[in-house]
């Protein structure tokens, strides 16, 4: 009776990471795409790279992607050595900033340009926003930038407050 006990207990707390993985990702998702759409007009972009090149094909995608990549947050957050260094909400948020930023450097720095290769596209279609030359690309990267450190502390916060993680007592009292 007690191993099966343990085993439902596990997969209750699978289960249960999961959703935290998704909801989050999913919270996450939508805070980064309304600075996409808003800061640089890219939301048509993201959907052309998945050959549906418009603003809702855009936030499909895009949120797909975010729900994935909240799973896999939730898988890589929940390995033992990270799962005890983030006990806290501030900590959560640290490792979802810490997060996203990889994500960042993959995609754009990787994933980007391999699907840009594939498509046969040279350059970025212009323009992505209604800004001409280097400041019009300066407004994307800060967008870019932007989205994903929205992403991370989203990600972060939303995962905790799934989670139920303490916010920490900022608050010193003197004694």
């Amino acid at each position: 009776m007690g191993q099966q006990h343990a085993s439902s207990r596990v997969a209750n707390l699978m289960q249960f990471r999961w959703a935290a993985g998704a909801v989050s990702g999913l919270g996450a998702g939508i805070g980064m795409g309304v600075v996409f759409h808003a800061g640089a007009n890219l939301m048509p972009f993201i959907g052309a790279l998945y050959g549906w090149p418009t603003v809702v094909g855009g936030w499909v995608v895009h949120l797909v992607n975010s729900v994935f990549a909240g799973l896999l947050f939730a898988v890589v957050i929940s390995r033992p050595i990270l799962r005890e260094q983030t006990t806290s909400t501030a900590e959560t948020v640290a490792a979802g900033v810490v997060y996203a930023a990889a994500i960042g450097l993959v995609s754009t720095g990787f994933l980007l340009p391999v699907s840009m290769n594939t498509l046969g596209v040279q350059s970025f279609p212009e323009p992505l926003v209604p800004l001409p030359g280097m400041f019009g690309s300066f407004l994307v990267i800060v967008s870019v930038g932007v989205a994903h450190l929205v992403y991370g502390l989203l990600l972060g916060t939303v995962y905790a407050a799934v989670k139920g993680y303490q916010v920490p007592d900022l608050v010193m009292t003197e004694g």
